[in-house]
């Protein structure tokens, strides 16, 4: 079925988005070069500027209540495949898009899917020759122009493939038969501005390797355009940051993060460029390492450097920057919230803080031939951290009335047994553990999931207000001497053995704080931190005036007494929200898909599904005229709307 068939209210949709932007003109800047209407969710992130914001109002917080689930799709199995059989996983992290009615998403590890909007019915499903992988976040559109049609265009491995809107078939032209190949990998979804597709890259995380440079293709060809070097070459801004020639070869220093953000207006593009490998050692890249752990303002049209804002100097606790700024026109400023849970607020066009921003001394280490930056950046509004940054046993060890005092228990044993953790406030850095020496590990909060993660930020463009999922999460490890032929510094590489290999998690060097929940019966219910709760939450902050609006617990843990339940649940999904004064947001364990009041924080509707949302939702209008709230959940793609009682 073409897509001409399905635009049956194209003129009421074009309508309505010229209604909203005379309604709300600041949000204009946000929106693509192409005239889309504003009830489609063209992006990934619903726009350029990554607000994940809708305009529509169909559903507000008078009649959310009422929202029921209109359809839903299996997005793990193809459609020929046999119900009892065994197949691969779909895209549980996937976030759809829409555009003039039809919705677009990657599905099982080779497929994308297009579908009616209002009704789930398929229209083509494209079988890819090389794999998009089970953690494809989306696709992504782009409108066409005078000599080609729209096209589709998903990241696979080391190639970048584009499908014909229409039909689903490769686009004529682009690389060889709609595949063009990138090279390094990225898992993210391209950035579509005007004939360009940008991609971050993938390189691993292995010290020394392949570049994490950002790149631009043409979208008509799949031909390279620019390049940006994330760590930058002798001559270029930044080289002298690397210190003894850690540059050379330095792998890691690469936009992973799903998405990236664009000025339109401005012609800049927001790179949120990620760690140095290696996550947690440093010794072989001196200096503050730029861009790792920075936003990098490039011009959009040519990958020309304009500004940056380090976020960590000389990372050692792998807290890089899993989401890209979101950008918001009342100041206009942009928001940027990473794993260090630290809420920073720059000048768009200038990348200077808005509120100020002070170096401060933090501790120094003493692992050997390590480099340590004596002081790091913190924000001087919002003062406070959205997640936890530091732990005292006193005051904040898990206690019975908090969780039960089996768990309560099960933590002051792990305490003991791995000789006590420490942790002085925010970049507590890793101890150094001498062979032979009784256990003795740092205690680092937020761990390397805490914060803000993947999910980003979403925002109210036309208020200024920025909503997000802050966790508390935790890492526990130590650094020793480094032996011949060994690597240390990524996940449980990061030592040559085991810290405790009687840990809770069984994990090896690093593990988080946290014991098991066992109920009456003695079945394990999962792993609880050994911090008192809340553990997760949803914050909404003022970026107007870098004020907290409110907060408010995210999540429950069932296996506790109901009294306790309100726990927070952790994850890595973040919030979208709307004009009718809602933010939508799943991300937890709990199998809860939530809507809350944008102004308040007030809970107004929860459903419980099958599996988690751990997506970022989404919301679109439908050929039908009515406004839906999408998401997947695990292996199912659901969509909610009002019942159609109440619509009328």
């Amino acid at each position: 079925m073409c897509r001409a068939a399905m635009s049956t209210s194209t003129n009421q949709r074009l309508v309505l988005s010229f209604l909203t932007v005379a309604a709300t003109a600041s949000t204009t800047v946000a929106m693509a070069q192409a005239p889309v209407p504003l009830g489609d969710w063209p992006y990934y992130s619903g726009d350029l500027a990554g607000t994940r914001f809708s305009p529509l109002t169909e559903i507000d917080t008078g009649n959310v209540g009422e929202l029921g689930l209109a359809w839903s799709v299996p997005v793990a199995r193809s459609a020929t495949d046999d119900d009892d059989a065994p197949g691969p996983s779909g895209n549980p992290l996937a976030t759809p898009i829409v555009v003039d009615g039809i919705m677009y998403l990657p599905v099982r590890g080779h497929e994308v899917l297009a579908l009616d909007a209002a009704t789930g019915e398929e229209i083509w499903r494209s079988d890819l020759d090389a794999p998009v992988g089970s953690d494809a976040r989306g696709v992504a559109w782009w409108p066409g122009d005078d000599q080609f049609e729209a096209r589709i265009l998903v990241t696979a491995g080391p190639t970048l493939i584009s499908l014909d809107a229409a039909t689903g078939t490769p686009s004529a032209g682009f690389g060889r038969d709609g595949v063009a190949q990138v090279t390094i990998p990225w898992r993210g979804v391209p950035v579509i501005h005007e004939n360009l597709a940008i991609l971050g890259a993938y390189p691993g995380e292995m010290n020394r390797g392949m570049p994490g440079d950002t790149r631009a293709f043409d979208v008509r060809t799949g031909e390279l355009v620019w390049s940006f070097h994330t760590v930058p070459l002798p001559g270029e801004v930044g080289h002298e940051t690397w210190l003894d020639d850690g540059w050379r070869n330095r792998s890691g220093v690469n936009v992973w993060a799903y998405y990236m953000t664009v000025d339109a207006a401005r012609g800049l593009l927001y790179m949120p460029v990620s760690s140095a490998a290696g996550n947690y050692w440093g010794g072989d890249r001196h200096g503050d390492n730029l861009f790792s752990n920075s936003i990098v303002a490039v011009d959009v049209a040519t990958g020309e450097y304009r500004w940056h804002f380090q976020t960590v100097h000389h990372d050692l606790w792998d807290f890089d920057l899993p989401n890209p700024p979101v950008l918001v026109d009342t100041v206009p400023a942009l928001t940027s919230v990473g794993k260090t849970a630290w809420v920073f607020i720059l000048d768009r066009e200038t990348g200077e803080p808005v509120f100020g921003v002070e170096e401060r001394p933090v501790p120094i280490g003493t692992v050997p031939d390590e480099w340590y930056s004596p002081t790091q950046p913190f924000p001087v509004r919002p003062a406070e951290p959205v997640s936890r940054v530091a732990f005292d046993r006193e005051l904040d060890m898990v206690r019975p009335e908090d969780t039960t005092p089996q768990h309560a228990a099960a933590c002051e044993e792990l305490w003991e047994r791995s000789g006590g953790f420490i942790n002085v406030g925010p970049y507590t850095p890793f101890v150094f553990h001498e062979e032979g020496a009784p256990p003795r590990s740092t205690l680092q909060l937020p761990g390397a999931g805490g914060g803000v993660n993947w999910g980003g930020v979403a925002a109210d463009p036309t208020r200024g207000l920025v909503y997000m999922h802050a966790n508390d999460s935790s890492l526990v490890g130590w650094i020793e001497a480094k032996r011949p032929g060994e690597n240390y510094g990524n996940g449980t590489q990061g030592s040559t053995i085991p810290f405790d290999r009687g840990s809770v998690d069984g994990a090896g060097p690093y593990f988080t704080f946290s014991a098991p929940l066992i109920d009456e019966n003695g079945d394990r219910l999962g792993s609880l931190p050994c911090y008192r709760p809340p553990w997760s939450r949803l914050v909404a902050i003022d970026a107007n005036s870098a004020e907290v609006v409110w907060v408010t617990t995210l999540g429950i843990t069932e296996g506790l007494p109901p009294e306790r339940q309100l726990t927070g649940s952790v994850g890595s999904a973040g919030p979208s929200v709307t004009a009718g004064g809602l933010v939508f947001v799943g991300a937890t364990r709990d199998r809860r898909f939530r809507a809350f009041d944008s102004s308040t924080g007030e809970q107004l509707w929860e459903v419980i599904l099958d599996s988690s949302v751990n997506a970022n939702p989404m919301i679109y209008l439908g050929n039908d005229g009515r406004q839906y709230v999408a998401a997947v959940a695990g292996d199912t793609l659901v969509a909610f709307a009002l019942r159609e009682e109440t619509a009328r």
